[in-house]
């Protein structure tokens, strides 16, 4: 058991992790994952204050993720709550009290809140200790509840959430909604760049840029396992590439809107001059001060790169669009990139964003069956796309399915 100095010197130490994590959907994944290991709970859920309802937005369950394969993850579906006295997370973020239940299928009928029995039906878990904390931000308000379930003692066993451990999980919620809170605004300022770039050119949706980026995390989490890359750098990789994959179509706002928004096909000159967001967008991100502007620009440069270097623009410096010394071919174009030439991170994206474009409604096609999406991605696997990434893909398919359900397309 930690001592009282142990247990504050964790919280202060889990507290400055989180301040180092920049995206919403990675934070979320931290906060559930550290608070269930400071208080050895099996299970947990995050739920987000959204247009005064509590919207379900992650959850963790180690008992029923050993019951999949390994690298598998598990599905689930958001869904909004009300913020009411009639569930357990609606009283909490309502009454803005944390609530530690020894067994929630012997609450007292004195109480307002009940237990929803369903979920534990459905996946044949059972649901015992709970403590739900509400997440306040700085102002006192509620952004969310953070709910971790079945506490453990040294052998396994169930047992109720400790009292003294409250004050600590208390702090550690507080400084979570604050962290929350800063990564909502910077996915908003995101957002708003992509709705700039929406007024432009109509493909560029929230929707559209949101599932890019969650596939994009997905797919590079099974390849770097696979890969053999340690855990610690995987997660930093997964926060940069979630924010700068939402971003790699951000050059189209330097396209002309007679290219960008015409009706019919580009001809080959246009086509050339649409083929520049690619660099233009690179050179948004060329001053790096910071990890996040050196993978935004690798993305933004090489997510149109084809692993038989038949992409573009290959091998160009983005401040001038011309071909690197060395690299110029003799009708003075640049040359491509090919397979390993090409950085991880464009090869991934380059997959995302095809997978979603051919997935998607749009107002000029109808979206593709998913037999035929999958088919396609399939022949394209050492041609188009890396061969790796396409496997890699097609192992966390179901996790990726559930993705496009989580991120509509407005309208």
């Amino acid at each position: 058991m930690l001592t009282e100095k142990e247990k504050l010197q964790c919280i202060l130490n889990l507290n400055n992790e989180l301040m180092q994590i920049k995206d919403l959907d990675i934070l979320l994944e931290k906060i559930l994952l550290t608070a269930r290991s400071f208080t050895n709970a099996d299970a947990g859920s995050i739920y987000i204050k959204e247009n005064n309802k509590l919207k379900f937005k992650y959850t963790q369950n180690d008992t029923l993720q050993r019951k999949l394969e390994k690298g598998k993850k598990l599905i689930y579906s958001t869904f909004s709550i009300p913020i009411d006295n009639k569930s357990i997370a609606g009283f909490v973020a309502m009454s803005g009290k944390i609530l530690n239940i020894p067994d929630v299928y012997e609450l007292s009928s004195l109480v307002p809140y009940s237990f929803d029995r369903k979920y534990d039906a459905l996946s044949g878990y059972r649901t015992k200790s709970m403590l739900t904390i509400p997440l306040k931000d700085n102002r006192g308000e509620i952004v969310g509840v953070l709910q971790l379930i079945n506490a453990r003692d040294e052998k396994g066993k169930i047992i109720p959430f400790l009292s003294e451990d409250e004050p600590y999980i208390i702090s550690f919620a507080n400084n979570a909604a604050i962290a929350i809170e800063r990564a909502e605004m910077t996915r908003t300022i995101i957002l708003r760049m992509i709705k700039m770039a929406e007024l432009r050119d109509p493909k560029e949706t929230g929707g559209h840029v949101n599932r890019v980026a969650s596939y994009a995390v997905e797919i590079y989490d099974t390849w770097a396992t696979k890969r053999g890359i340690n855990q610690e750098q995987i997660e930093k990789n997964k926060d940069l590439l979630r924010i700068a994959a939402m971003l790699h179509d951000v050059g189209k706002v330097a396209i002309s809107d007679t290219i960008l928004k015409k009706p019919a096909r580009l001809t080959p000159e246009e086509y050339e001059i649409m083929k520049q967001h690619t660099f233009l967008g690179a050179r948004l991100f060329s001053d790096k001060h910071s990890d996040f502007d050196e993978v935004s620009y690798i993305v933004a440069l090489n997510h149109h790169e084809k692993w038989d270097g038949t992409g573009y623009p290959g091998h160009i410096n983005p401040e001038t669009g011309k071909p690197l010394p060395g690299y110029e071919t003799p009708d003075g174009t640049a040359k491509p990139k090919k397979g390993e030439e090409i950085p991880p991170f464009g090869r991934i994206v380059a997959l995302c964003d095809v997978y979603d474009a051919l997935s998607s409604k749009r107002v000029y096609k109808s979206a593709w069956s998913e037999e035929d999406v999958l088919a396609e991605i399939r022949k394209d696997s050492g041609k188009y796309f890396d061969p790796e990434m396409v496997e890699a893909f097609f192992f966390s398919l179901d996790v990726i399915k559930s993705i496009s359900e989580r991120y509509p397309d407005e309208g």
